[in-house]
This record gives C-alpha cells, structure tokens and sequence, in this order.
C-alpha cells in the first residue's frame, strides 16, 4: 500500500495537485462508508452532516472529503506537474445514489476529474448503477469499479463469486468505453477514517464488517490516476460551483465550491450573476488549511463579507461580468444510446447545467449538415492538405474555456462553430440513424450528432462551452429505464424570440415533368454522343400557369443530365429547356423540378443550389433524304424534319395520351390520341399512313390523321388496345 501517512500541516498548499474523484452508484452500495474509510480530511460538507441524511440513513446531498497521496506515476511523467507539485490530493466527492437524487448526481458528476463506481458486489449492477455509468461517460475517461461488501461472500466462497460478478459485470459493460475498466474487491467499514492514513487494514468482526482490501483499492488508485487536464489559469475568468454556503459569526458568509476555470486570489473581486452582487474575497482555505490562491480543479471556501447566506445555496461565482445570463442557446448534442424514447422538436426536457436543473423546449436539427462537415474535415486531414479541425480559434478567448476535466470533449461534443449563413434541412426530431456508409465507417457508436435549439424556461447563467445534460427526470423511478436523454456543449447564445429567424431552415420540395419533344440532335465534340441541346416538356405546369416565375430555374433529368427553363412553349403549359452540355434524354422520360422553400421566407421563393454544368458543344447532324422514289403529290423528303427522319437509328417516341371513339364490341378501342411526335408546325396529313407501335409490344397501328393544333395525331390500331394502355409509350416507323 502506498503511505498516505503524511503530515498535511507541513505541506506546502502550493505544493499539493487536487485531483476529483467522483464517488458514484447505487443507493445502499456503500459508497459514503468508503468515503468515511479513505478520507483523512474532512470539510464542512462530508459523511452525512446533515441531520435529515442520519435520520433517514442514505447521503441527500454532495459530501466531500480527502486524503493526500505521493505523486502517482503518471502524474510524474509530466515533467511540468512533477516540477511544481510534491503531493497528490485526491478529493472525493460523495454523490447520492437514490433514483430521486439524480439531479444533485449529475450536477456532482460535472466537477469531477475520474470516477469510483461503488457496485454492491452481492447484487452486481442495478438501476442507479446504470445511469451512473452514463454520466461517467459523458464527464470522465477514467473510471475503476468498486465491488463492495465482499465480506459478506464466506471465505471459502469469496474469489469464486468476485470472479462471476467481475465476468458479468463486463458483459453488461461490453458496448461502453469501461469495458475494460480496472476492478478491486473490497469491504469498507463505517468509522474506519483512519485505514488510508495508517497504511494498514483495520477493523473487529466482532464490532461489526471488517475492512478488507482498502490498501489494494489505494494502489490501484496510485497506479491509474492520470494527471487532471487543466487549461491555461492566467488567461481564464475565474468560474466558481457554488454546493454549498452558510455564515460564520465574526467572519462573514463562506461559500465552499470547485474552481472550474482560471483562479483567485485574496482581495480580488468576484461576481454572484444570479443576485447581481459583486464582493470581495477576504480569505480563502481548502479543508480548513489557509491558502493564498485558489485555480482551477481545487476544492475550496471562499470568505466575503456582506452576503445573506440565506440567497445562496447553489450556483455559481465567477470574474466580474465574464458570465452572462442565458435565455436561450444553440448547443452541439448527442443522444444517450441507453435512452428508450424518441427525441421530438418541440419536447420539453430537464437541462442540467453544473448544479442548476431547469426545464427547455428543445429543437434538433442539422444532423445531414454535421456529418457532412464532419466527413469534410476527415477527407482534409487524410489528405495532403492543411489539418483543419472543427475547432475555432474563438474558442481559445476565456469565456469560451470554463469546465473541469473539458468534460464536454470527454462526452464526444466537438468544439464547433455555428454559421447562420448555412442551410439546415428541417427535421421532426432526432434522427437515430443516418445512411452513409463513410459515417458508419468512421464512427463505431453510429449516434450522429445534432443542433438543439435550447429555449429555457427559467434563464440560466453559465458560460458558452459548458457541459450540458438532458433528462427526462419526471419519469417514474421505478421504471427501470434510463432518463437521461442526451448530452451537449453549448455553443452560442441564443434568443428565441429574437433570433429564431436568423437561422436558415428549409425543406425539400420536388415536382414532376415529361419530356414531350427533342430538339434537333448534335454529335457532342469532345465524346462524339448524339445529344439533344433543346428539350420541350409537359405535365409540370397548368396552361394558366405564368411562366416568367420559372424562367431560369434548373430541371434534372433521370439520367443526372441539368437544363435550363428557357420559355414557355405554346399555351397548354408546355416549355423549351436548354442543356448546355447536352443530354441523351428520351421522349416520354421524366423530368424534375427540385427546390428548397425556406420556413422563415415570408414570399415562399423557390431556391435551388444545382450547379448547371459547362458548355460542351456539339455539331449539328444534317437530315439524310431517304432512297425511295418520290411519289407524285408527296412530301419533299428535304423539308421534312430532321426529328422525324432516321437519325442515328434513335427512335422517336411519343406517349397515348386518350382513346377516340366508343369501344369495339370485345371492349377494345380501335382508335387512340398520341401525342409527342410531332411539333405543332408539322402538316400531319403528309404523315398519315406511318406506322406506330407500342413500345416493347408488337402491337402495330398507323396514323389516320391529326388531332386539334398541339401537333398531337390519331393512331389507328385494327385489332384494338384497352383502356389501360393509355399513358403508354408508343414507337413512330416509317410509312406503310
């Protein structure tokens, strides 16, 4: 066992790192009689003070004690920590372990460095162990498991039943980042204060549990406390948690806490933001010793003069004006995996920020946004280009640095920025799953991260950048279900009623066309394709449509192939589209109109952000007069148009748009409506007698004449169609 045998009187304050270890599990678990077996200092708020905690036998609220240690090795190894410190003191802070107690749980779990999850080794994990487990991971990366109450296995029993305990106990962690957790058997004895001090087991079975293992749990401790990040103090504001405050007579008012960023001294002023005060710090201690400073990670006591304990329980202190009240803020989340129920926009959730607990409306949204930007980033520093993070440097300025252990990266919360010039595509809720197969490459969890709009009910003040938990916490604690929803860092101040139209949401919109006509073909000069440069459509707008609000917008083909509207073409709302790098688009094939319409336009414009391609030009393939003789009276074959004639071996293709006529007495009809063939300039009667087929079909009929002036004809079939054909694509051949 390590000696902690060591004389706090003579040690240097200044000398001595502060490292807070949580104390974390479930109610009856024993954790406070762990507390009581480690601690060799006491502050005022340790081991159950409180007389309504001894009345009912559990811990209500935070306790915190101690007990110094030689510089553990790790702690060694980094040359900077071994120059200016000689000691490690190891803060324990005791978290309630009742389902109801979850809010002073998750506030105690915010100021801490690593974790001790106490686990009843007779029971092995339960409700309270669980959502334990899920704050560990959102606050902390280092975590050793507790089996307590070993005594109660017999001896001949005891490494046999450890051992299944420790086996299941892994499987149940199998999917966490503690799956490898280190893990001590112990038995910790209420009134054994004194073991870690001593450097020796103690305890009489015949005046009740004896202490087993204390010293092993020590070493293991010893050998796996990392060193505690900690940020630069000289250019932080200074953030204090307030746990508790109460007055001295002849003193003044003491508010005891954990620095969370920056540091202070004696007789610099500091700020109470929720009762708008401002004092100054006539003393300082950290358990019961005077110290001159106090930064970040120390647990301390703060003397001012001139304060109503009474106004303060819980909150926060902090370098004048540095924290500024919040009504609203825009937060980067990620759902707890553990977490049953959907996340809804618009849902009212528990947001716990440090120890205060206030309910909010959340909005998600931007999930499709932050993979992609998430992708981006990958695909840079993979590359050859400069390593670009998501972080900013604005993130480097002090008041967007406060949170012990930079809990938030520990919760897998990137520092982001957030532009209102980006688009965010409008969700109901949080989307569970993304289809993108580089996301699930690179990200195991496959829990992509979101945008929350978080809109307070009762304004909160904390910094930007702090760590946030999400909560259902008016679920029955009997339920056995987890309800803590998700986590979050926030990420900029928001004002609901102010700003909501700042940020740009929008949703997807897509309409469909018809290709009704090709224009003359070209022979595309960089790949020798025969392309179509002018498309006629149909189908996407009515006759009354005006046409001079789509001028200009972009249509895509199924092919992937972009044009241009450049006009309407008669007066049944058909258009001319251009496509300037040419498309091999068939008649009667689909076209879309696709387009984002934003929440907050008050005009509901339509925008798009297709690209059209560049200019690929093509020549002109000249019409080839066919070799049969010219019959008296018939068609010049040169002035016949270049659609109509065998180009290429392209057929042209039009569509039966409605059937003529009564049926025939098998329920068939003998004539139908085609329309695509032909422009409306074209003569059709030089065209009757052409062939027509159904497509795909041998099916064969011939053109018997036109039909009203849109160029559309009558197609005689001898054997009759069904009225189902209709809308199906017929074949134009040559003349019978």
């Amino acid at each position: 066992m390590k000696n902690t045998d060591i004389d706090i009187k003579a040690v240097d304050p200044s000398r001595i790192l502060n490292l807070n270890v949580g104390v974390l599990g479930h109610v009856d678990s024993g954790k406070t009689s762990l507390v009581k077996t480690l601690s060799t200092l006491l502050s005022t708020a340790s081991l159950d003070k409180s007389s309504q905690s001894r009345q009912r036998g559990i811990t209500l609220d935070l306790g915190f004690s101690a007990f110094l240690m030689p510089l553990p090795p790790a702690v060694k190894s980094q040359q900077e920590l071994a120059k200016n410190y000689d000691f490690l003191q190891v803060t324990l802070v005791d978290c309630p372990g009742h389902a109801s107690l979850i809010r002073t749980i998750i506030g105690g779990a915010q100021i801490i460095d690593m974790v001790l999850l106490v686990v009843d080794a007779t029971k092995g994990i339960q409700t309270q162990t669980a959502e334990c487990l899920v704050i560990a991971e959102m606050t902390t990366k280092n975590l050793i498991i507790v089996l307590n109450k070993i005594d109660l296995f017999s001896d001949a029993e005891r490494n046999q039943k450890l051992t299944q305990v420790e086996s299941k106990i892994r499987a149940a962690l199998r999917n966490s980042r503690f799956v490898n957790a280190p893990m001590v058997g112990v038995s910790a004895c209420v009134g054994g204060e004194k073991v870690a001090a001593v450097g020796k087991d103690v305890g009489n079975a015949a005046h009740g549990p004896h202490t087993m293992n204390v010293s092993g749990l020590i070493d293991l401790l010893h050998e796996k406390i990392q060193p505690p990040k900690r940020d630069q103090i000289s250019k932080d504001h200074f953030h204090f948690a307030i746990d508790h405050c109460f007055p001295i007579k002849g003193k003044g008012t003491v508010i005891t806490g954990t620095c969370l960023s920056g540091s202070i001294k004696a007789n610099d002023t500091i700020e109470f933001p929720t009762l708008s005060l401002q004092r100054k710090v006539k003393s300082m201690q950290m358990f019961r010793r005077d110290v001159f400073e106090v930064k970040q990670g120390d647990r301390a006591g703060l003397c001012v003069a001139n304060l109503d304990s009474k106004l303060m329980e819980r909150g926060i202190a902090a370098s004048v004006d540095s924290v500024k009240l919040l009504t609203g803020a825009i937060a980067v989340i990620k759902k707890v995996r553990y977490f049953r129920q959907t996340l809804n926009s618009g849902s009212k959730f528990h947001i716990s920020v440090g120890h205060t607990t206030v309910m909010a409306t959340v909005t998600f949204f931007g999930a499709q946004e932050l993979l992609e930007r998430r992708l981006h980033r990958n695909n840079i520093n993979n590359g050859s280009g400069p390593n670009e993070t998501l972080e900013s440097s604005q993130h480097d300025s002090p008041e967007y640095r406060s949170g012990l252990g930079e809990n938030a990266d520990v919760a897998g919360l990137p520092r982001l920025t957030f532009d209102f010039e980006e688009d965010f595509l409008q969700q109901d809720g949080y989307i569970e799953k993304i289809q993108d197969e580089d996301f699930a490459e690179n990200n195991s969890e496959d829990v992509p991260l979101h945008w929350a709009i978080i809109d307070f009910q009762t304004p909160v003040y904390c910094p930007i950048n702090s760590l946030i938990i999400g909560s259902r916490l008016d679920t029955d604690i009997q339920a056995n279900t987890c309800r803590l929803a998700f986590s979050g860092r926030l990420i900029e101040k928001f004002n609901v009623g102010k700003d909501m139209h700042k940020i740009r949401f929008y949703t997807r919109k897509e309409r469909a066309g018809t290709v009704d006509r090709l224009g003359e073909p070209h022979k595309r000069n960089d790949d020798g394709k025969v392309v179509r440069y002018e498309v006629f459509g149909c189908d996407l707008f009515r006759k009354e449509t005006n046409m001079n609000d789509f001028v200009g917008l972009h249509l895509q083909t199924e092919r992937g192939d972009i044009g241009v509207i450049q006009s309407s073409f008669g007066t049944s709302g058909k258009f001319r589209m251009h496509f300037p790098a040419g498309t091999t688009v068939r008649n009667g094939e689909k076209l879309f109109l696709r387009f984002k319409r934003y929440a907050n336009d008050p005009d509901k414009k339509i925008c798009q952000d297709s690209v059209l391609p560049s200019v690929r030009p093509g020549t002109k393939i000249e019409a080839e007069p066919k070799k049969d003789k010219k019959k008296k009276g018939g068609a010049n074959v040169s002035n016949i148009p270049i659609q109509n004639l065998n180009v290429s071996q392209e057929p042209i293709q039009g569509k039966i748009s409605n059937t003529k006529g009564e049926p025939m007495e098998n329920g068939l009809y003998q004539v139908v409506i085609v329309e695509g063939f032909f422009t409306p300039e074209i003569d059709i009667r030089q065209k009757v007698g052409m062939k027509v087929q159904l497509k795909g079909k041998s099916v064969e009929g011939s053109i018997v004449g036109s039909f009203g002036k849109a160029g559309k004809c009558k197609v005689e079939f001898p054997g009759g169609i069904s009225k189902e054909m209709v809308g199906s694509n017929v074949i134009l051949g040559d003349k019978s």
